[in-house]
């Protein structure tokens, strides 16, 4: 094996050049420290990676969403002057109603209207359903039937089955229409 094969063995070791037990209880415990330190640092490490990992997917989820319904701020406002048509056209007069202009008008009511449809844009159901606080925003509670919308102020919309802009409507309050005997 070796030549100086006594170097090695401990059985030569004099007393002096063996390591006291205290030491090496207390290199011992220093090694179990410190290798728990390294298992708390690699958990601890392991942890970060995951939280990391987590974030960047939510961020990716994020922009992918921002991406999808940018084009809803753009709606938003367009469909200001979607309303604006509607009221227009509601309010012609029965005698223009067959007036060239007025039916150009809701020519390009109808096509405006497909535009925003083909995009995504949906509207909101609402005369004569439950009211459903998430499609619906009641401005007023008059006599009718309960919870039941009787009547539309502002049409609602859907992008992508996201609430656009809710229905403005008003809600039956239970109460009855018509007034009893006196």
């Amino acid at each position: 094996m070796f030549e100086d094969e006594e170097l090695y063995d401990d059985s030569t070791a004099t007393p002096e050049e063996t390591i006291p037990l205290a030491d090496v209880i207390a290199l011992t415990q220093e090694l179990s420290d410190a290798r728990q330190k390294a298992e708390e640092n690699l958990a601890g490490w392991q942890r970060a990676q995951a939280d990391f990992a987590n974030i960047r997917r939510r961020l990716e989820l994020d922009k992918a969403d921002a991406i999808k319904y940018a084009e809803g701020e753009l709606l938003i406002k367009l469909l200001w002057v979607l309303d604006d048509l509607d009221r227009a056209l509601k309010h012609t007069p029965p005698e223009l109603a067959d007036n060239g202009w007025v039916q150009g008008m809701e020519g390009i009511t109808r096509k405006f209207k497909g535009v925003l449809e083909a995009v995504g844009l949906k509207e909101i159901s609402a005369l004569g359903l439950a009211f459903d606080p998430t499609l619906h925003e009641a401005v007023a509670c008059l006599p009718g039937a309960d919870g039941i919308i009787i009547a539309e102020q502002d049409k609602g919309y859907l992008f992508k089955d996201r609430v656009l802009r809710p229905s403005r409507v008003v809600v039956g309050s239970g109460e009855s229409t018509t007034e009893g005997p006196a």
